[in-house]
């Protein structure tokens, strides 16, 4: 009888945990299990410890896996003290109260060409850094109390082993880059910038281990793998390789390219984030996701499959109407204050077909200028790899290529980081150069001639309303 080696993977994502347990020789899916996460943008760090061994139970347990490797949601802050207790509850990525605090270190030394330039990254409000300056002018006995500063896969890695010694706290590349003091291209970390940001503080920091590398063994025996971001994760259960472009539309869109060249983007539109292979993921994120479509579809009264279904009915350039999708504001471009606009109505073409198909083509378009960011760095760009909620639209697979100008593969629906993280559990255990090889099933092909003109249309209104 043939024995099977299994890992698993965990997602700590912001709403909820997954688990994912999978062959380790060819990536089958054995069994998985979730558990909620607490609502809010400050969270106590052990709930994320109770909701992991939730769903560890309702994934039949970890018992008969060699390995495990977590995917996390990045830049949340977790202070611990010298006895490894947390100092307060962690700030996740999405609390913006340090946005003041990001300015003020952008000031400090000398612009956003300057960080760009130290470590690739621009700081805003999300970054870990922001967060640890906001902590040090707002709470300075809590900072005066932080012995070690971590992130969400590191804590959650360093639990799993047992915690105790905060010299055993260890993270990965792509979860260090988002931190705003670690450089993705130079593979260090610059303590000079964690100093100013905590004000003449200089807690201690996870050790960075390559990407096979272990972090140590589970309490019941199980091989540690090095974790990662969760955007890193996710690229490497798509297998993304230099010239692929992750599009991921959700509630926010995410655009990331995996490549070899290192970003310093002044305008601070791309952070210069590594992947989970060695190599670099610079990465683009926009404020408006997939609500854009449920905006429309509820304006219009249809359902979503409705929707697209108009919009497929109308032709390219939706009769000259454009939608900018500024809903929430935008922070690639950055306009906080923005809403969004309907352009070029007229009494002839205001109908439900053309604002269906012009709220598809503008999200889209915003994502491709995302694009056009990392393609601003020098970076590569052959193929789109389209996932997220989003993608359910019939209408944006199939406008996506002409707009993308590129040829689109979406593969088929699944929990991509704690897949990435299973698939990195399994490369730790081989210790191996390269990944295992896992086969990709179920992937679609979408391609169209490119149609430069609907983004043209769709910038010139852009200028016109954003000046």
């Amino acid at each position: 009888m043939t024995t099977v080696t299994l890992v698993a993977g965990i997602d700590s994502s912001t709403q909820s945990c997954k688990v994912v347990v999978r062959d380790a020789d060819d990536g089958a899916l054995v069994r998985s299990g979730r558990a909620a996460h607490p609502p809010g943008t400050e969270v106590d760090p052990r709930e994320w410890l109770r909701a992991m061994h939730s769903a560890i139970a309702d994934a039949g347990g970890l018992d008969d896996v060699a390995a495990v490797s977590v995917g996390a949601q990045q830049h949340g802050m977790i202070c611990l003290d010298a006895d490894g207790n947390p100092v307060r509850d962690a700030l996740l990525w999405n609390d913006t109260r340090s946005a003041d605090a990001a300015q003020d270190l952008i000031d400090e030394l000398g612009g956003p060409a300057e960080w760009a330039a130290r470590i690739g990254v621009v700081p805003v409000a999300s970054i870990t850094a922001t967060k640890l300056r906001w902590l040090a002018d707002h709470e300075p006995s809590h900072a005066d109390a932080t012995a070690a500063v971590c992130l969400p896969h590191d804590w959650l890695t360093w639990q799993l082993r047992g915690g105790g010694d905060l010299a055993d706290l260890a993270t990965d590349r792509s979860d260090a880059s988002g931190t705003g003091y670690f450089s993705a291209e130079t593979g260090a970390y610059d303590h000079d910038l964690l100093t100013m940001a905590m004000r003449g503080r200089t807690p201690s920091v996870p050790r960075v281990l390559g990407p096979h590398d272990s972090a140590g063994e589970s309490t019941w025996g199980a091989r540690l793998g090095a974790g990662a971001g969760d955007n890193a994760s996710a690229a490497l259960a798509l297998d993304a390789r230099p010239g692929d472009v992750i599009v991921s539309l959700g509630t926010s869109g995410v655009v990331s390219a995996v490549t070899d060249v290192g970003s310093h983007d002044a305008a601070g539109y791309v952070a210069g984030f590594a992947d989970a292979t060695g190599r670099q993921l610079p990465l683009v994120c926009t404020l408006n996701g997939a609500p854009v479509l449920a905006s429309i579809a509820r304006m219009l009264g249809v359902d979503l499959d409705v929707l697209s279904d108009l919009a497929l009915s109308s032709a390219p350039g939706s009769g000259g109407v454009s939608l900018i999708p500024y809903f929430e504001g935008e922070r690639s471009p950055n306009l906080p204050d923005a809403r969004a606009t309907l352009a070029g109505l007229s009494v002839a073409n205001t109908t439900p077909a053309t604002i269906a198909r012009a709220a598809v083509e503008g999200l889209l378009c915003s994502l491709a200028d995302g694009l056009g960011f990392i393609a601003d760095q020098g970076v590569d760009t052959q193929r789109i790899i389209l996932v997220g909620g989003g993608v359910r639209s019939r209408a944006i697979r199939e406008l996506a290529p002409a707009i993308f100008g590129l040829p689109v593969s979406v593969p088929e629906p699944g929990e991509y980081v704690a897949d990435g993280a299973a698939r990195q559990a399994a490369w730790a255990l081989t210790e191996a150069a390269t990944p295992p090889r896992w086969s990709q099933s179920g992937t679609e092909r979408f391609e169209a001639d490119p149609d430069p003109s609907i983004l043209e249309q769709y910038r010139a209104a852009q200028a016109r309303t954003y000046r």
